[in-house]
């Protein structure tokens, strides 16, 4: 999971979603005190003076800074003025010079602030100490609340606004296939200022995303305290999985196992019970007493204790985090809504549209076929789990403990696999120049969560890559996400150190380093030393691909109904979501997962954490494997790091412009549609 984008924080990094949009929506109120007389006062003043050349930048630059001018920044008489004395134009290379000196001082302060954050967070995302009140509000302070405030209040805001055009996304999909790497550093320039949120609401709204963050990171189940209905014990006693990532992955684990599907309906009916919060309180994160999730029963030194269950928290959170972006929304001129920040603007691509694609692809008859297929693999009808079906990988048939022994010699702390890093990127073919220096710039840490990546936003800093490491060393889940992180880590360092200019740094939105991540991840086991020669591979890797998919659309799905319903019940208490909630989570099984599974209403779809800590970032996960797949497709048969090195150096373009030029086509799940039929087709043949 990809922690950061362009400044630090989640928040911080929905402000700047608002940067792709189109005009500012006519229904919403504008801020501006500038009168549309004054607008073209300042417009005549500079197209005389400058003439027809500029009369685009002219005309957008000075609609752009009345948009957010307001009284307290001058009269109209000012306006002008600042208007005059502030635009560079393109002849004589003013605004050449303006673009690097910017360039410049936004890559110290982005990555001053970003390296401010992580070590006020250090002790919520890193073991080793133990928490107390004092760290939890120093790593909710945002320290970039106040940047937005000053940058309108020095006018450097309005200098941006003035000198570099916000464009449509129609726009950067248009014009934007036709701009050189600079042109679209100066497009990117333009998305910077396109909000003026007060600083006590982005602060606000920060400290609600932590609290969330928290929630989230701590809700950790004791496995070895877990009992099944005959009081016997099923996990290792020191198992601690955190929901639902350790979860999920455990379940998957089980798979091919002698007597594996009692530990997956364990785990099953502990998902079941934090979905519909009947999950009694102190079970979460707390060692010292036993459940049976099946009876719903805690145990203390032997004997059964009355446990309260917990008091809809979960939905509680997600509702903290939609009232605080709902109150941002009027802030925000070209967007209805944070739903709109985060698809128009965010990720550049529609709510609809997204909706669209998942709803074709989750539609599929292929679907039904990979189904049956699992099935017959299984020799059982389906459960609502096997969404995570895990006997597509090669790595299935290998027993995890063997795997585990083998990860935790390997790698006994974050020290031994940070010195790993180079010879990783030398066997997936980078040159020991291009691997030590990429290398060079990412630091391994222990984490308190399931891991996550976080990217340096200047290049004299490191990114940070942190996983789960037990005592006795990184297991193989913590491995397998390692690697994930990895792939975060690289396209992070490729994406800053190899782009033109500093404003075109990063990638179109989080699927695309999303993207990258997942490549790695299926190449953990190379990386292990470990070989597939399984003539079936290619068309097993695809299938496994296609469940992926299945799996996180509707995750998604369910994700982006959830925020539409809120908006629609904006007065909602934490009860009330959690029982619409279920009813989405549901309706989208009945109808996209019921005909596949031969089972109905379920609400599995509902469990991940990503949907409670995280707005509306899940899709990005099913966007990320659909890149991954069209990319993959295009480095088949080509060098495989100079493919990784083209390819994300192109940084921030538009999702379209990004795709075309990194596959020759735009963003589609069809290529995998087919490539699915035919791969069932196969395994039947030689079946």
């Amino acid at each position: 999971m990809k922690r950061t984008y362009l400044i630090t924080t989640g928040i911080a990094m929905l402000i700047l979603f608002a940067a792709c949009g189109p005009k500012p929506k006519e229904d919403k109120e504008s801020m501006s005190s500038i009168s549309t007389e004054t607008i073209k006062t300042a417009q005549d003043s500079l197209l005389a003076i400058y003439g027809d050349a500029e009369s685009f930048r002219i005309q957008k630059g000075v609609e752009q800074c009345a948009q957010f001018w307001t009284k307290e920044d001058g009269n109209d008489s000012l306006f002008i003025t600042f208007c005059k004395d502030n635009f560079s134009p393109v002849a004589g290379g003013e605004m050449d010079t303006l673009f690097n000196r910017l360039n410049h001082y936004f890559e110290m302060i982005y990555g001053y602030y970003n390296m401010m954050t992580i070590e006020l967070m250090r002790n919520l995302h890193e073991p080793g100490v133990d928490l107390t009140a004092i760290d939890e509000r120093f790593g909710s302070w945002d320290a970039t609340a106040h940047f937005q405030e000053d940058m309108f209040n020095n006018q450097t805001a309005f200098v941006v606004l003035l000198n570099f055009p916000h464009y449509s996304l129609e726009d950067k999909n248009t014009k934007g296939a036709n701009w050189s790497p600079r042109q679209w550093g100066m497009a990117r320039m333009g998305d910077l200022f396109t909000a003026r949120v007060p600083a006590e609401l982005l602060l606000k709204a920060s400290e609600t995303m932590v609290a969330g963050d928290n929630y989230i990171s701590f809700y950790n189940i004791y496995m070895g305290n877990i009992r099944n209905d005959a009081n016997e014990q099923v996990f290792p006693n020191d198992m601690v999985l955190i929901t639902h990532w350790g979860l999920r992955d455990e379940l998957k684990s089980h798979y091919g196992e002698k007597d594996g599907q009692k530990k997956q309906e364990l785990i099953y009916t502990i998902m079941q019970r934090i979905i519909d919060q009947s999950i009694p309180e102190t079970v979460i994160d707390n060692p010292e007493v036993q459940w049976q999730p099946e009876s719903n029963k805690v145990f203390k030194n032997g004997k059964e204790i009355e446990a309260n269950a917990e008091p809809d928290q979960r939905y509680q959170v997600l509702l903290d985090n939609f009232h605080v972006m709902k109150e941002l929304d009027p802030y925000y001129p070209f967007y209805d809504n944070a739903i709109s920040r985060s698809f128009d603007g965010g990720l550049e691509m529609s709510q609809a549209d997204v909706e669209n694609l998942f709803i074709e692809f989750v539609s599929s008859p292929v679907i039904k076929e990979v189904g049956n297929l699992i099935k017959e693999r299984l020799g059982r009808n389906l459960r609502p789990y096997d969404i995570w079906y895990d006997g597509f990988k090669s790595r299935s048939g290998i027993n995890e403990a063997e795997l585990d022994k083998i990860t935790e010699a390997k790698y006994p702390d974050n020290v031994a696999f940070k010195a790993a890093l180079p010879g990783f990127l030398r066997k997936l073919g980078f040159t020991s120049e291009k691997a030590d220096y990429i290398a060079s710039f990412i630091a391994v840490d222990p984490a308190r969560g399931s891991g996550h990546a976080w990217g340096s936003e200047m290049r004299s800093d490191v990114s940070h890559l942190r996983t789960r490491i037990a005592e006795t060393g990184m297991n193989y889940k913590g491995y397998n996400i390692a690697i994930h992180e990895f792939g975060h880590n690289v396209e992070q360092t490729i994406s800053l150190h190899f782009v033109d200019n500093y404003m075109l740094h990063g990638v179109p939105n989080t699927a695309f380093t999303e993207a990258l991540a997942f490549i790695f991840q299926k190449r953990d086991l190379q990386l292990l030393n470990m070989e597939n020669n399984d003539p079936l591979a290619e068309e097993m890797e695809t299938l496994d691909i296609c469940w992926s998919f299945y799996e996180i659309m509707g995750v998604s799905l369910v994700d982006m109904n959830v925020w539409k319903w809120m908006y629609e019940h904006p007065d909602a208490t934490a009860s009330e979501l959690k029982v619409a909630v279920m009813d989405i989570s549901k309706d989208i099984w009945n109808k996209y997962y019921a005909p596949v599974f031969g089972v109905k209403d379920q609400t599995i779809l509902g469990i991940y954490s990503h949907m409670i800590d995280n707005p509306l970032y899940l899709s990005a996960y099913p966007l990320g494997h659909i890149i991954q797949f069209q990319v993959e497709e295009t480095m088949k048969g080509k060098d495989f790091a100079e493919e990784v090195l083209r390819i994300w150096s192109q940084g921030q373009l538009s999702p379209d412009v990004w795709m075309i030029q990194a596959t020759g086509a735009k963003l589609s799940a069809q290529s995998l549609i087919d490539k699915t039929a035919e791969a069932v087709e196969k395994i039947k043949t030689e079946a």
